[in-house]
């Protein structure tokens, strides 16, 4: 009976200590990723790079925290580097064909930490060699700029009393501005301790079949989501090709297995990761894992996280961030800046609503500065780049981390 209660009780961000372990995670989230980014060079192999940075987030993880000597933490998400027209999920094992950097990549990066359970998710696009004197243009910016305001308008919607629809309906009309698609049938879930898919949902560019699968919901106060927004110069329709899945995680089914292959695999999933996402490559074979993997999947115990593309010649653009929704409105804990001046469109946000929307202030206190130098000291706050506020390295104080005590950036 005890057991029972125990998992009836969620823990929420109404809890202080539950509130530390997001914003943790989430620097270490931002940290790993503005690493990975000054990997990401011409030449430079992906697989090679996603490695780096799942080895990073381990270490990263480790060094916080260190009196709960019982304390599950790490990779919420494997890293994932997704170029061009590839939308997600791209994060090859040895045996598999690897995607070498070129310059102009359009590279989508994606991760997630987690801290007890309580999963602090991020992704950011970069075009490979873009600077000052190599800018973004036309179409191609017109898609980071659909996909940075359409987050931007959505982050802002995600306020209690709101429905999810709302956002789905907002990130639409912001991608239609720059003459965009948001990529069908993706999802923001929900996240809660040791679940990345929590029963709240935000589909974008949802089709009629989508609508039914995904009822509306009313988002709430102490509720956290990763806010994923992908938007496509093309049209939106995501598919399947020749790259193969590395990237799992356990589900709730149960079943027989009958391979020893695969009961040897599901045995080290259930040790090693839990119910939290993994790649293939971290099992000591490779080989014996690919055989392991097939049965779990076909009767469900395993659920893969496809490789899917956009159209060739396409262009994707991703910007997801962990939104912690108090009664006072959104905090974002994650991301980077959005370095406009890379930009020059030819198209821009002309609908008042929208316009409107983007001039309302919104907690952005997650988000990163710039960073050049690894050990360069961070700003003080009041000096603080527009828009953006730094983020405490070590582990914050009880009296820096209540959510409702916040403050709100304005300028943002």
């Amino acid at each position: 009976m005890a057991d029972k209660d125990n998992e009836e009780v969620e823990a929420t961000i109404a809890d202080e200590a539950v509130v530390i372990k997001y914003k943790t995670a989430g620097e270490i989230a931002n940290r790993v990723l503005v690493e990975i980014i000054e990997k990401c060079v011409e030449g430079a192999s992906v697989r090679d790079v996603c490695i780096w940075g799942d080895n990073l987030i381990i270490e990263e993880a480790s060094k916080v925290f260190k009196k709960e000597k019982e304390m599950k933490k790490g990779i919420a998400f494997p890293v994932c580097i997704s170029a061009n027209s590839c939308i997600c999920h791209f994060s090859p094992i040895t045996s598999e064909p690897d995607h070498t950097i070129a310059k102009d990549d359009v590279l989508k990066i994606d991760l997630g930490v987690h801290l007890d359970g309580f999963i602090s998710m991020i992704a950011h696009t970069i075009v490979v060699g873009a600077n000052s004197e190599n800018k973004i243009t036309d179409k191609k910016a017109n898609c980071f700029l659909a996909a940075h305001y359409a987050s931007q308008a959505a982050l802002r919607l995600m306020r209690p009393g709101n429905d999810t629809y709302q956002i789905t309906d907002m990130v639409m009309k912001v991608c239609k501005e720059f003459d965009c698609k948001p990529v069908e049938g993706m999802l923001s879930h929900q996240l809660q301790q040791f679940k990345l898919d929590g029963p709240k949902t935000i589909i974008q560019n949802p089709s009629e079949s989508h609508r039914k699968e995904h009822e509306k919901a009313t988002i709430e106060a102490n509720e956290v989501y990763a806010l994923d927004v992908l938007v496509s110069t093309g049209s939106g329709a995501a598919r399947e090709t020749t790259a193969k899945v590395s990237v799992f995680k356990k589900t709730d089914e149960v079943y027989p297995l009958k391979l020893r292959a695969s009961r040897i695999f599901y045995t080290e999933v259930i040790q090693k990761h839990s119910i939290m996402p993994f790649n293939l490559r971290n099992f000591e074979d490779e080989k014996k894992a690919k055989m392991g993997v097939m049965e779990c999947v076909n009767h469900k115990l395993i659920e893969p996280f496809q490789v899917l593309f956009e159209k060739t010649g396409e262009t994707v653009v991703q910007y997801k961030f962990t939104v912690l929704v108090t009664a006072n409105g959104p905090a974002r804990i994650t991301g980077l800046p959005f370095e406009e001046d890379l930009y020059v469109p030819n198209l821009s946000i002309k609908d008042p609503e929208i316009l409107n929307l983007l001039k309302t202030s919104v907690n952005q206190r997650g988000i990163l500065q710039p960073v050049k130098k690894k050990k360069k000291k961070p700003q003080k706050s009041g000096n603080a780049a527009k828009g953006t506020c730094n983020m405490e390295v070590d582990q914050p104080s009880k009296t820096e981390t209540g959510v409702e005590n916040m403050e709100v950036d304005a300028s943002a």
